[in-house]
């Protein structure tokens, strides 16, 4: 079967791979502008030049579409995670293997805060979408933070601190995503500086550990006192 003929936008827009590109950017824009039960499916092929047909063909409906919307970006970042629990590597080079791959599409995909904006409005009208889409793709890769977390904290299994200690580690990747405009207002030019993915990087891995070392050290036990002995004074402090 032949994909759906494109609606007058040249030749390339028949062939698969530039059509469907194309209806997934323009499906993440709408969506993260109206949200799901706003964005209509003939706007979002229009917005990309295709036939109406055109999501059935390569997507089955709009329920497929918006899974692929909220999917496929998380799928990018998983593709670029080399592992980063392994216990050879130091507590600096697993953060730096980790959050490499969760800034690298703030570099190389714009659409990502399109991405970041129909997460937050899941966040206020929620579908059972996006909890289908971590539990898959996500929960395996929190597991994994949570073990090198444990590691590094002296900690036997994951609790409620180390999940704490994981979603503040993400999060202060994730403030790039979500806050790029408002970064781009308040620095300008900032982020699109000659190495400024590597300034970024390197600051980030430096807040993680040390949030990673201050909880070790919160969870370290305490040092003994030595006791004084009954009828013995302590010295006095002289100057």
């Amino acid at each position: 079967m032949a994909p759906p003929d494109a609606m007058a936008a040249g030749p390339a827009s028949v062939h698969g791979t530039n059509a469907r590109e194309r209806l997934m950017a323009e499906a993440t824009r709408i969506f993260a502008e109206k949200g799901y039960a706003r964005a209509s499916t003939r706007e979002i092929c229009q917005a990309a030049a295709v036939n109406v047909a055109s999501i059935h063909y390569y997507f089955g409906d709009k329920e497929a579409l918006y899974r692929a919307v909220l999917r496929e970006p998380i799928q990018q970042v998983v593709a670029l995670l080399p592992p980063f629990d392994d216990e050879r590597l130091t507590l600096e080079e697993a953060m730096r293997r980790m959050l490499r791959a969760f800034l690298m599409p703030l570099v190389e995909d714009s659409a990502m805060q399109h991405v970041m904006r129909i997460h937050l409005r899941e966040m206020v009208e929620p579908t059972s979408m996006l909890h289908d889409v971590i539990e898959q793709y996500v929960v395996p890769h929190h597991q994994a933070m949570l073990r090198l977390l444990a590691r590094h904290c002296g900690a036997a299994e994951p609790d409620d601190g180390l999940h704490q200690l994981a979603f503040a580690v993400t999060a202060i990747v994730q403030d790039y995503w979500l806050s790029r405009d408002w970064m781009d207002i308040l620095a300008p030019g900032m982020l699109s500086r000659n190495g400024a993915f590597d300034r970024v990087l390197d600051r980030l891995v430096g807040l993680a550990c040390a949030m990673v070392r201050h909880e070790a050290a919160a969870r370290a036990p305490a040092a003994p006192s030595t006791p004084v002995k009954p009828g013995r004074r302590r010295p006095a402090h002289r100057p």
